[in-house]
Protein backbone atom coordinates (compact mmCIF):
# COMPACT_ATOMS: atom_id res chain seq x y z
CA UNK A 1 0.00 0.00 0.00
CA UNK A 2 1.49 3.50 -0.74
CA UNK A 3 1.45 6.53 1.23
CA UNK A 4 -1.57 8.08 -0.54
CA UNK A 5 -3.92 4.61 -0.35
CA UNK A 6 -2.79 4.93 3.67
CA UNK A 7 -4.17 8.41 4.15
CA UNK A 8 -7.26 8.10 2.62
CA UNK A 9 -7.99 4.79 4.74
CA UNK A 10 -10.95 5.09 6.85
CA UNK A 11 -11.24 3.46 10.41
CA UNK A 12 -10.43 -0.67 9.90
CA UNK A 13 -12.37 -3.12 12.05
CA UNK A 14 -12.59 -6.96 11.98
CA UNK A 15 -15.00 -9.78 13.54
CA UNK A 16 -15.56 -13.47 13.65
CA UNK A 17 -17.88 -15.32 12.90
CA UNK A 18 -17.85 -19.15 14.30
CA UNK A 19 -19.97 -21.92 13.27
CA UNK A 20 -20.11 -25.88 13.69
CA UNK A 21 -18.50 -27.74 11.28
CA UNK A 22 -20.10 -28.83 8.39
CA UNK A 23 -23.46 -25.69 9.04
CA UNK A 24 -21.04 -22.88 7.86
CA UNK A 25 -23.36 -20.88 5.54
CA UNK A 26 -21.26 -18.30 3.60
CA UNK A 27 -23.30 -17.40 0.72
CA UNK A 28 -26.58 -16.76 2.56
CA UNK A 29 -28.04 -13.85 4.40
CA UNK A 30 -24.68 -13.07 5.57
CA UNK A 31 -23.01 -12.67 2.36
CA UNK A 32 -26.11 -11.08 1.10
CA UNK A 33 -25.88 -8.25 3.81
CA UNK A 34 -22.62 -7.70 3.40
CA UNK A 35 -22.68 -7.41 -0.47
CA UNK A 36 -25.22 -4.59 -0.16
CA UNK A 37 -22.93 -2.87 2.21
CA UNK A 38 -19.65 -2.93 -0.32
CA UNK A 39 -22.14 -1.82 -3.05
CA UNK A 40 -23.77 1.22 -1.09
CA UNK A 41 -19.66 1.84 -0.60
CA UNK A 42 -20.49 1.71 3.48
CA UNK A 43 -17.54 -0.45 3.58
CA UNK A 44 -14.67 -1.82 1.47
CA UNK A 45 -13.56 -5.64 2.21
CA UNK A 46 -10.02 -6.10 2.88
CA UNK A 47 -9.51 -9.44 4.19
CA UNK A 48 -11.44 -12.59 4.51
CA UNK A 49 -9.81 -15.88 6.07
CA UNK A 50 -11.80 -19.05 6.76
CA UNK A 51 -10.62 -20.80 9.99
CA UNK A 52 -10.99 -24.47 10.53
CA UNK A 53 -10.37 -26.45 13.61
CA UNK A 54 -11.08 -29.96 13.73
CA UNK A 55 -12.35 -31.96 17.14
CA UNK A 56 -8.50 -32.77 17.95
CA UNK A 57 -7.40 -29.30 17.92
CA UNK A 58 -5.85 -29.04 15.01
CA UNK A 59 -6.04 -25.65 12.92
CA UNK A 60 -6.20 -24.59 9.30
CA UNK A 61 -6.16 -21.48 7.76
CA UNK A 62 -7.07 -20.25 3.94
CA UNK A 63 -7.80 -17.38 2.13
CA UNK A 64 -11.50 -17.01 0.27
CA UNK A 65 -9.46 -18.01 -3.35
CA UNK A 66 -7.80 -20.90 -1.14
CA UNK A 67 -11.25 -22.46 0.34
CA UNK A 68 -12.61 -25.35 -1.93
CA UNK A 69 -15.92 -24.98 -0.18
CA UNK A 70 -18.98 -24.15 -2.36
CA UNK A 71 -20.56 -22.28 -0.05
CA UNK A 72 -17.78 -19.54 0.32
CA UNK A 73 -18.66 -18.57 -3.08
CA UNK A 74 -20.95 -15.74 -2.31
CA UNK A 75 -17.85 -14.56 -0.35
CA UNK A 76 -15.41 -14.72 -2.78
CA UNK A 77 -17.73 -12.29 -5.23
CA UNK A 78 -16.84 -9.76 -3.22
CA UNK A 79 -13.04 -9.71 -3.28
CA UNK A 80 -10.61 -8.54 -0.41
CA UNK A 81 -8.46 -5.75 -1.81
CA UNK A 82 -5.76 -6.33 0.88
CA UNK A 83 -5.40 -9.46 1.09
CA UNK A 84 -3.50 -11.49 3.89
CA UNK A 85 -3.30 -8.58 6.16
CA UNK A 86 -4.21 -11.39 8.85
CA UNK A 87 -1.09 -12.89 9.98
CA UNK A 88 -0.23 -16.29 11.46
CA UNK A 89 0.13 -14.71 14.65
CA UNK A 90 -3.55 -13.18 14.55
CA UNK A 91 -4.78 -16.55 13.45
CA UNK A 92 -3.03 -18.17 16.44
CA UNK A 93 -5.06 -15.73 18.55
CA UNK A 94 -8.70 -16.60 16.44
CA UNK A 95 -8.02 -20.32 16.72
CA UNK A 96 -7.88 -20.16 20.65
CA UNK A 97 -11.09 -18.59 20.85
CA UNK A 98 -12.40 -21.17 18.72
CA UNK A 99 -14.45 -24.49 19.50
CA UNK A 100 -13.41 -27.68 18.56
CA UNK A 101 -14.68 -28.66 15.30
CA UNK A 102 -16.01 -25.70 14.10
CA UNK A 103 -15.42 -23.40 11.46
CA UNK A 104 -14.66 -19.27 11.41
CA UNK A 105 -14.67 -16.85 9.03
CA UNK A 106 -12.35 -13.41 9.75
CA UNK A 107 -13.71 -10.82 7.72
CA UNK A 108 -11.43 -7.52 7.96
CA UNK A 109 -13.19 -4.56 5.97
CA UNK A 110 -12.04 -0.66 5.71
CA UNK A 111 -15.63 1.58 7.26
CA UNK A 112 -15.58 3.69 4.01
CA UNK A 113 -17.79 5.63 5.24
CA UNK A 114 -15.76 7.24 7.56
CA UNK A 115 -12.62 7.50 5.03
CA UNK A 116 -12.99 11.21 4.37
CA UNK A 117 -13.46 12.32 8.23
CA UNK A 118 -10.70 9.80 8.72
CA UNK A 119 -8.60 11.68 6.60
CA UNK A 120 -8.98 15.29 7.36
CA UNK A 121 -8.05 14.51 11.08
CA UNK A 122 -4.80 13.43 9.50
CA UNK A 123 -4.29 16.12 7.41
CA UNK A 124 -5.16 18.55 10.56
CA UNK A 125 -2.36 16.89 12.47
CA UNK A 126 -4.71 14.79 14.56
CA UNK A 127 -4.11 11.52 15.14
CA UNK A 128 -6.74 8.67 16.80
CA UNK A 129 -5.52 8.08 20.81
CA UNK A 130 -8.74 5.97 21.62
CA UNK A 131 -11.66 3.89 19.87
CA UNK A 132 -14.01 1.50 21.21
CA UNK A 133 -16.88 -0.42 20.65
CA UNK A 134 -19.74 -0.85 22.96
CA UNK A 135 -21.45 -4.34 22.84
CA UNK A 136 -25.23 -4.24 21.58
CA UNK A 137 -25.54 -6.77 24.32
CA UNK A 138 -24.10 -4.03 26.81
CA UNK A 139 -26.71 -0.99 25.48
CA UNK A 140 -29.43 -3.61 25.83
CA UNK A 141 -29.02 -4.14 29.26
CA UNK A 142 -28.00 -0.63 30.45
CA UNK A 143 -31.61 -0.03 27.88
CA UNK A 144 -33.49 -2.72 30.70
CA UNK A 145 -32.18 -1.06 33.90
CA UNK A 146 -32.79 1.79 33.04
CA UNK A 147 -36.81 0.73 32.17
CA UNK A 148 -36.80 -0.56 35.49
CA UNK A 149 -35.21 2.32 37.65
CA UNK A 150 -38.07 4.35 36.03
CA UNK A 151 -40.71 1.79 37.12
CA UNK A 152 -39.08 1.46 40.39
CA UNK A 153 -39.49 5.45 40.73
CA UNK A 154 -43.02 5.58 40.09
CA UNK A 155 -44.44 3.02 41.76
Amino acid sequence: MNDEVMDELGPIDYLVVEFPAGKANFSGAMAEKLKELVEARTVRVLDVLIITKDDSGEVDAFELHEFEDGDAGALRELGAEFAQLLSEEDVGHIAAALEPDTVAAALVWENTWAAPFAASIRKSGGQLVASGRIPMQAILAAAQASEEAGATEGA
